[in-house]
């Protein structure tokens, strides 16, 4: 996996996407949560191709600021570069804009992960409960 990996993702904003009903908010504007889902899915879309057969990525991490509103039907561009490689640590720099200008930015992590392994540890969580 090398530095440099970019991916860029565009969706519209329609009322499904919105705070009021993500119940992040009450506004009828590009929510938060929205925004963090978008950043997660344009990342580990960019790397995916590069993964070996079994593996997968997993979000352990997002330091994000929401810097600005946009309203119903307009366009948001999240645009990802892997900017680290720490053998299993991936760490993106992130950027949201909608058709005016910059309304997000930060930095997510990622891990890679064997999927098979996770999902047994994860799945195993449900003996605890006995």
């Amino acid at each position: 996996m090398n530095i440099g990996i970019k991916g860029q993702k565009t969706v519209k904003v329609l009322e499904e996407n919105t705070a009021k009903v993500m119940k992040s908010g009450s506004l009828p504007v590009y929510a938060t949560p929205s925004m963090i889902a978008l950043i997660e899915e344009t990342a580990w879309n960019s790397v995916n191709d590069y993964l070996e057969e079994g593996q997968a990525t997993v979000g352990t991490k997002l330091n994000i600021s929401h810097l600005s509103s946009t309203p119903l039907g307009m366009e948001v561009r999240c645009n990802t570069e892997l900017i680290e490689v720490d053998r299993k640590k991936l760490i993106f720099d992130v950027k949201v804009y909608d058709e005016v200008g910059l309304i997000g930015e930060g930095t997510h992590e990622r891990f890679i992960i064997n999927t098979e392994k996770f999902l047994k540890k994860t799945e195993s969580k449900k003996t605890e409960l006995k």
